[in-house]
């Protein structure tokens, strides 16, 4: 998601994005929490601090929930959106992990970067911005 709130393409490169280390997810079930951080090992991606969002953390910016610390809201689970908020991952490594994720079996989810803007939203208010962008990609794709 660009700063405006639309898609762009991310290049791969070793360009580093906005923001302090770290991934976000939110809507994951306690059983795919272990699931997902040892795909992350298996990528060369464990370094990353992973922050598991709780149904408490609706209210807090990214910017706040990022400053959480590693593992933060892990063994709890949530019923938010299921997605996935990267922060200052290099292009190169963003394509490593959606890709190793879509090799995964597990579930679909929304994907973000978090952008200067971004930052300063709430959980909840992103996530809501990830279902009306993902729903409108899918009704251009069905009315062309």
């Amino acid at each position: 998601m660009s700063q405006e709130g639309t898609f762009r393409k991310v290049e791969e490169s070793a360009k580093k994005m906005h923001g302090i280390k770290g991934l976000l997810l939110c809507g994951y079930p306690e059983s795919e929490q272990q699931r997902l951080l040892s795909l992350l090992k298996e990528s060369e991606l464990s370094a990353f601090p992973v922050i598991f969002a709780t149904n408490g953390d609706r209210q807090k910016t990214l910017k706040e929930i990022f400053e959480s610390g590693h593992r933060h809201g892990q063994g709890e689970t949530s019923d938010m959106i299921r997605a996935a908020v990267m922060s200052g991952f290099t292009h190169n490594e963003l394509h490593t992990l959606m890709a190793s994720y879509r090799d995964s079996d597990l579930p679909p989810q929304l994907w973000a970067a978090l952008t200067p803007i971004s930052e300063n939203w709430s959980v909840a208010d992103l996530l809501n911005e990830l279902a009306a962008e993902h729903e409108a990609v899918n009704k251009q794709k069905s009315n062309p």
